[in-house]
């Protein structure tokens, strides 16, 4: 069944919102692998002369977000983005710091668009999602920097909704090659740019890409316009990305048991100081894409918390109040900090112990495995793999190379680069791989 249209204009149970990779030919990226074997190339279109930019520290970058903004898109960028080293700015075009991103995700912005007038930015680079891209669109101090942008001759970039709804609005695209989401590629030629379905295409300074799907290509092609591709590779590595981007994902099932749920599936993601925030983003806006009722829950004492690279996240709930249900699933996402601050909580352990013995799903990804799942039993009996460098915790590493590993009730994952396909695993566990396939072709992970 193909996905309404209204899904791009927000059918959603928390918040309207746009939903929306195939990097093709010359410039290649190939990033080392933290395994044996190398990872095959990515490479992505040029129109143009790459940008090439000298490596130099603190290039500075402008994130702005806003209400309805695709949360995957702006958290993956600014990870990214910050891991290379760039100095991040997440600027809200709203009145206050606090925006509601689609699928109820919430995001604590670093400042105000309104105080970033006066400032220089070597990348301006802005997210998707509906209204989020229209938002975007009707601030007049943003439209003013992102011309001055491209009239100066800096990089600029958008994927998703917001090439065509912003940048093509703004005239910044006329001439150029540009690419958007499969479902507004009319909109994006009106513009006068000329359509092309890249995964990522750079022509000149500009830079654009397709949507939820293919958001860690778009940003690693940004870290390699403004660091180089030396830069592009020491980034990617530990990603953990796929090399088949496009293709149908896999994942790999042991001991096959149906996960049941009344209505709507019941899923709790803990988040703490030092959560990765790629992976914790990806599998709530997943599951919420999903119409799963996804609860996210602080282990700190405030609902605010610091992610791995500083993106500050608020959670629904503290897990004090959200230990008081139960769940069709717990999920954990990764992050050094947070697998710590997880393992030392008692309330979630025992919260993971009773879901174990009750033989209901749990997983985590990344850190997770090895720091919290493995030291406290959860993986007696079980295959599990997690991050390649925290592998060797784990007691079983006979099926550690899966990125997404199925055994019966327990489903764990690799790092930020197997997420989407972690929270479609869960998707495809709950209501089948027909849906998971849908929604990994809305998303454009998969090709449409």
């Amino acid at each position: 069944m193909a996905l309404p249209r209204s899904f791009l204009l927000g059918s959603s149970p928390f918040i309207s919102c746009s939903r929306l990779h195939h990097i093709t030919t010359p410039t290649t990226i190939l990033p080392p692998s933290l395994t044996t074997k190398p990872i095959p190339s990515l490479s992505f279109s040029l129109s143009s002369t790459t940008v090439m930019a000298s490596a130099s520290p603190a290039k500075k970058v402008l994130v702005p977000i806003a209400n309805g903004s695709e949360p995957m898109e702006a958290v993956i960028a600014v990870d990214v983005l910050r891991r290379a080293g760039a100095d991040v700015t997440v600027a809200s075009v709203d009145k206050q710091l606090r925006v509601e991103a689609c699928y109820g995700v919430k995001i604590i912005a670093d400042a105000l668009v309104s105080d970033c007038g006066q400032t220089s930015f070597d990348l301006i680079t802005l997210p998707g999602g509906m209204p989020g891209a229209a938002n975007l669109k009707n601030s007049e101090v943003l439209e003013s920097l992102v011309k001055k942008q491209a009239a100066d001759g800096k990089l600029y970039a958008a994927i998703c909704a917001a090439p065509a709804v912003a940048l093509g609005s703004w005239g910044v695209l006329k001439g150029l090659k540009a690419t958007c989401h499969p479902l507004i590629m009319d909109q994006l030629a009106a513009s006068g740019a000329t359509a092309v379905e890249s995964r990522v295409q750079l022509d000149g300074k500009a830079v654009t890409s397709r949507g939820p799907g293919t958001t860690i290509e778009f940003a690693v092609a940004l870290v390699e316009q403004l660091y180089g591709k030396g830069k592009a590779d020491e980034v990617s590595g530990p990603l953990v990305m796929r090399s088949n981007h496009g293709d149908e994902y896999i994942i790999t099932e042991q001991n096959p048991t149906k996960w049941t749920f009344t209505d709507s599936p019941k899923i709790l993601v803990p988040i703490a100081n030092g959560t990765e925030e790629m992976e914790a983003i990806m599998i709530i806006d997943i599951l919420r894409l999903a119409k799963a009722t996804v609860v996210v829950a602080s282990v700190e004492d405030k609902l605010d918390i610091i992610a791995s690279r500083k993106v500050k996240l608020e959670a629904d709930v503290l897990l004090d109040e959200a230990a008081k249900l139960s769940y069709d699933l717990i999920v954990l996402p990764g992050g050094l900090g947070g697998a710590q601050a997880f393992a030392k909580s008692e309330t979630l352990v025992n919260l993971l112990k009773k879901q174990r013995e009750s033989n209901k799903p749990y997983g985590a990804i990344c850190a997770s495995p090895a720091l919290v799942f493995e030291p406290h039993g959860l993986l007696k009996g079980k295959k599990a793999t997690a991050f390649p460098a925290m592998c060797d915790k784990l007691s079983d590493k006979s099926e550690i190379e899966n990125r997404v590993l199925v055994d019966g009730n327990l489903i764990t994952s690799r790092g930020p680069g197997t997420s989407v396909e972690f929270a479609l695993g869960i998707v495809e566990k709950f209501f089948g791989r027909e849906k998971a396939i849908e929604l990994a072709k809305f998303m454009v992970f998969v090709r449409p």
